[in-house]
């Protein structure tokens, strides 16, 4: 029985894999945002920027499953000149952050604690 709670049914496991893809999905959003200014630049009133942020808000609940976080992302980026924020990203930082368990696997017991070794004995003189 392990300290976390059991994952409830229809929740999404956020693998490595799925963390990277979703990652990438949101710096390539963001990027594309900010390279392509001109036509995103109407905010909501762009449909190209809609689409857009559809398809990345689907994509990311997807492969994260819903965040909270999603949701001010989605609703900045209707304000015209804000695309230029990164939101996509920060909002997959803040949800992946820490979703994985270190690399090593969880921390075993505590080892037996190893004692320094004696320093050796003094030089006569």
């Amino acid at each position: 029985m392990g300290l976390l709670p059991p994952t409830p049914p229809g929740t999404v496991v956020a693998t490595a894999a799925r963390i990277r893809a979703a990652r990438a999905i949101a710096m390539l959003a963001d990027l594309a945002q900010i390279v392509v200014f001109p036509a995103f630049s109407q905010g909501g009133l762009s449909p190209a920027n809609d689409a857009l942020d559809v398809g990345v808000g689907i994509a990311l609940s997807w492969l994260l499953g819903w965040h909270w976080a999603f949701l001010p992302s989605f609703l900045s980026e209707l304000i015209p000149i804000w695309d230029l924020v990164p939101t996509w990203t920060a909002a997959v930082w803040y949800v992946t952050s820490g979703a994985l368990p270190p690399a090593g696997g969880p921390p075993g017991p505590p080892s037996a604690r190893v004692e320094p070794a004696s320093p050796p004995p003094a030089l006569k003189g």
